[in-house]
């Protein structure tokens, strides 16, 4: 009881100067992705990040190759993913497509007016192109909210039979660690946006702000994933899946991989495979852009990276 009033003191004391703090953010066009001058590179030149248009006639070879599907997490952008594009690049044996959620890599207003479900379109666009263009290897790697949105695809049915092979997920959102989400219906239109900390390299890569819409709609998503795992449900025949999570996660809480581990299973019942890793940072597999990087953080990235490969190659 104590605890929750220090809560609720907190909260009221961060309404209070939330509600004297402007709704409308500081924009530096030149330097902040939240602007009207740097977007995702993706949006200028589809066929370096997706394979559907990289590859017009695919080859029997290609459609056989092992193509994965790396969707970055809220607020980021294809940039999340580009170490691992290059790990697969000196692996030559692996296709990559670096979805950019919808809604992302624009402007802080499309940013602001998009929705969960407009977050998730491409990543089934994508899907559906690889599809009909005959690749028989399709896997996903996600990073945090890449996560649940893959997740109330299989939940949906709309990745099934003969879906994608494997899925990855690196530090899914489920429970958020920030608890003032919680109360984000109440405290958002007062407050307008919450402010991110970026280092300068991640500036062009990250959104400065975030919305209260958009946080919103995390809460929103983030809700119906757990109760979907809490009722369960499996993955389709022939799919597997593996996650990694970071145990010192500042973004999402460690509990989110038991609700995983607990609602969803192999579609034999059996149980999915879950590793626990002695990190402090969300999104194990990005360093680029980071501060007081590790020899400890190179070389979880590298143990993920050789660990989704071999299971891409058994």
């Amino acid at each position: 009881m104590a605890a929750t009033n220090r809560f609720l003191r907190v909260s009221v004391i961060f309404l209070l100067v939330m509600s004297a703090c402007s709704k409308s953010p500081e924009i530096n066009n030149a330097t902040m992705l939240d602007g009207d001058q740097l977007f995702d590179p993706s949006l200028y030149h589809p066929e370096k990040y997706l394979v559907s248009v990289a590859i017009e006639n695919p080859s029997a070879v290609q459609k056989n190759t092992p193509v994965i599907i790396a969707v970055h997490g809220l607020s980021a952008s294809t940039f999340e993913w580009d170490e691992f594009r290059a790990y697969c690049n000196a692996k030559t044996n692996i296709l990559v497509s670096q979805v950019l959620l919808g809604g992302h890599g624009r402007t802080y207003e499309d940013f602001k007016k998009s929705t969960w479900e407009d977050w998730q379109e491409p990543i089934m666009t994508e899907y559906n192109a690889l599809c009909d263009k005959g690749y028989t290897n399709i896997n996903f790697a996600g990073a945090s909210t890449a996560c649940p949105l893959v997740m109330d695809l299989i939940k949906k049915g709309k990745i099934g039979e003969n879906g994608m092979k494997h899925i990855f997920l690196v530090d899914p959102i489920v429970v958020p660690s920030y608890k003032m989400l919680t109360i984000i219906g109440v405290t958002g239109p007062m407050m307008g946006y919450l402010e991110a900390t970026n280092t300068p390299a991640e500036e062009g890569h990250y959104y400065h702000f975030r919305p209260q819409e958009t946080m919103k709609q995390l809460m929103d998503l983030t809700q119906i994933i757990r109760k979907d795992l809490q009722k369960g449900f499996n993955l389709p025949s022939g799919t597997g899946m593996k996650v990694y999570k970071s145990i010192h996660d500042p973004v999402a809480e460690a509990v989110s991989a038991v609700l995983i581990y607990k609602g969803l299973k192999n579609s034999d019942g059996s149980n999915i495979d879950i590793e626990m890793i002695d990190s402090d940072l969300h999104v194990v597999t990005r360093l680029a852009g980071r501060d007081d990087i590790t020899q400890h953080d190179r070389d979880i990235q590298t143990h993920v990276f050789d660990d989704m490969y071999q299971i891409l190659m058994q």
